[in-house]
């Protein structure tokens, strides 16, 4: 018994952990950092670059990647009439775990005014990793956001895939007091076989969510008119718009993902595009 709570110790004490809390206002039209917080293996850069009136933030995961019982936490306020458009160095890799979850939470707030567009890389599940990610919004009357979020079961190009592994996703978007958007998202188990089957992926292993708020119909009517490399849906209500693709590969569902933003005049961080 105490040996093996003494192999339980030294898993946690080599575990890795990072946290950044960031928060920019607006002054004279200006957004510019109000706070930076940077902890463990996570650090937050801001090119010289901007995206027309937003500041740009780049987050780096100075690990590489994450493993079973890494925790990982990223909070992010956006002041009045802040803008920041927000993105990751790099794909993050989910590598293989003997038993714990890798934990990723974010938390993002938008004051009125203020407008955020979060557009990280994609994260890469390999074969048998298991990832538990929670992403809560907060929005103010007047706030504005566009959340893209992909993620790849294996690499095709490399000829990987996930056979195995456990995947949970939650998002909770709320407007004040108000619920706008709640989904949570499971995948257990043999993930390559459920997402073979049609009513499931088809045979997808590139999935990515983009959610828009505020949006309504007009907020689409480019995006519907895009020629979509794989297979998407795009819907309308509650004074959101949600737009669903699958690939059968990363470089496919990229492709779609910038035609996407590009339709919706969003520009993207320029590691997207190196």
């Amino acid at each position: 018994m105490l040996a093996r709570d003494e192999r339980a110790q030294t898993f946690a004490a080599n575990r890795a952990t990072g946290h950044i809390a960031l928060a920019v206002a607006a002054a004279g039209g200006v957004t510019r950092r109000a706070r930076v917080h940077e902890d463990g293996s996570l650090r937050v850069r801001f090119p010289n670059a901007a995206a027309g009136d937003a500041l740009e933030a780049v987050i780096v995961n100075t690990g590489g990647g994450m493993t079973g019982g890494d925790r990982f936490s990223i909070g992010i306020d956006v002041g009045e009439g802040a803008r920041l458009l927000a993105g990751s160095a790099a794909a993050e890799k989910i590598y293989r775990s003997t038993g714990p979850d890798a934990v990723m939470n974010v938390a993002l707030s938008v004051a009125t005014g203020g407008r955020l567009a979060w557009l990280p890389q994609e994260t890469i599940l390999f074969d048998r990793a298991r990832l538990s990610r929670r992403i809560d919004v907060d929005l103010a009357e007047g706030a504005s956001l566009l959340m893209a979020e992909a993620v790849l079961f294996g690499r095709a190009a490399m000829g990987e895939a996930m056979q195995e592994g456990h995947w949970s996703d939650r998002w909770r978007v709320r407007r004040g007091s108000r619920l706008l958007f709640a989904e949570s998202v499971r995948l257990d188990g043999a993930i390559a076989g459920k997402l073979a089957a049609p009513a499931a992926a088809n045979g997808g292993i590139a999935l990515a969510t983009v959610l828009i708020a505020p949006g309504d119909e007009a907020t689409l009517a480019n995006v519907r008119a895009l020629d979509f490399k794989g297979e998407t849906a795009i819907s309308a209500w509650n004074g959101i718009a949600v737009a669903r693709l699958i690939a059968r590969n990363g470089l496919t569902l990229r492709r779609d993902l910038l035609a996407l933003l590009a339709a919706l005049g969003t520009p993207v961080p320029r590691l997207w595009l190196q």
